[in-house]
C-alpha cells in the first residue's frame, strides 16, 4: 500500500471508524466495505469532507457472487460498487456494499450524486436491485416485457420469452423461449503443424 493511501486509510478510519471494514488498495484505488445501513451517511462522507472530495460518481454497478470462485460462496449473494472519483486530490475511491434477500434492496445515492440516475437503473435492469427512494425506478436497456435480470447467474442463456412479429395481429408478441437450452463444448487445442511457430521449427526447438 502507497504511503499516500496509507495516510489516506487512516483519514477514513478516523472520519466513519466501524464504517469502514476490509479496506484494501487494488488498481490503484482504495477499496472498502461499508454496511447497507451506513451507507448513505458514508456517502455523504466521502463528498463533503475535503480530505476526501469525492465530487463525482463515475460509475454503480452490481455483482452477482453467487457460484463465484473455487468456493461455495457464504456472504450476502449481492453487491453493489460505487466507484467515486476526486478531481481536486486526483484519487479514486472504489466503496462496496454487499445486501441480500429477493429482491436485494439498498438505498438510492441519487440525492448525494445525481449521475446515479441511470446507474441505478442499469443495476436495478440487470441484476433486479431495487433502490430505495430512486424517483423513476425501471427499466433502461432490456425490452418492456422482458422477463427476469439478465446478469444474475442462474439466469437461463437463452433467456425466458421471445419476441417475433405477428403479421395477423399486426404486432410484435411474445411467447415462451423455443430454444433447447445446450452446452457448449470448449475448443480443442491440437498440436499439430497448424499451431507450430515457424521461427522455433527453423531453430529445430519443435
Amino acid at each position: 500500500m502507497s504511503a499516500y493511501y496509507e495516510e489516506l486509510l487512516e483519514t477514513l478510519q478516523e472520519r466513519l471508524g466501524e464504517a469502514v471494514v476490509a479496506p484494501r488498495v487494488a488498481f490503484g484505488e482504495l477499496t472498502f466495505e461499508t454496511p447497507p445501513a451506513k451507507l448513505l451517511d458514508t456517502c455523504r462522507v466521502l463528498r463533503d469532507d475535503d480530505a476526501f472530495a469525492c465530487a463525482q460518481l463515475i460509475d454503480l454497478c452490481g455483482v452477482d457472487y453467487a457460484e463465484y470462485g473455487e468456493q461455495p460462496w457464504t456472504g450476502p449473494r449481492y453487491a453493489v460498487v460505487y466507484h467515486l472519483l476526486s478531481i481536486r486530490h486526483n484519487h479514486r475511491i472504489r466503496l462496496k456494499c454487499f445486501i441480500d434477500g429477493e429482491p436485494p434492496r439498498i438505498d438510492s445515492v441519487i440525492d448525494i450524486w445525481n449521475s446515479a440516475n441511470w446507474f441505478e437503473r442499469e443495476a436495478f435492469d440487470l441484476f433486479g436491485i431495487l433502490f430505495e427512494g430512486h424517483p423513476d425506478l425501471r427499466r433502461i436497456l432490456t425490452d418492456y416485457g422482458f422477463v427476469g435480470h439478465p446478469f444474475r447467474k442462474d439466469f437461463p442463456l437463452s433467456g425466458n420469452v421471445e419476441m417475433r412479429y405477428d403479421p395477423e395481429r399486426q404486432r410484435v408478441v411474445y411467447e415462451p423461449v423455443t430454444v433447447e437450452p445446450r452446452v457448449n463444448q470448449p475448443r480443442i487445442i491440437r498440436h499439430d503443424n497448424r499451431y507450430l511457430d515457424p521461427a522455433s521449427e527453423e531453430r529445430g526447438d519443435a
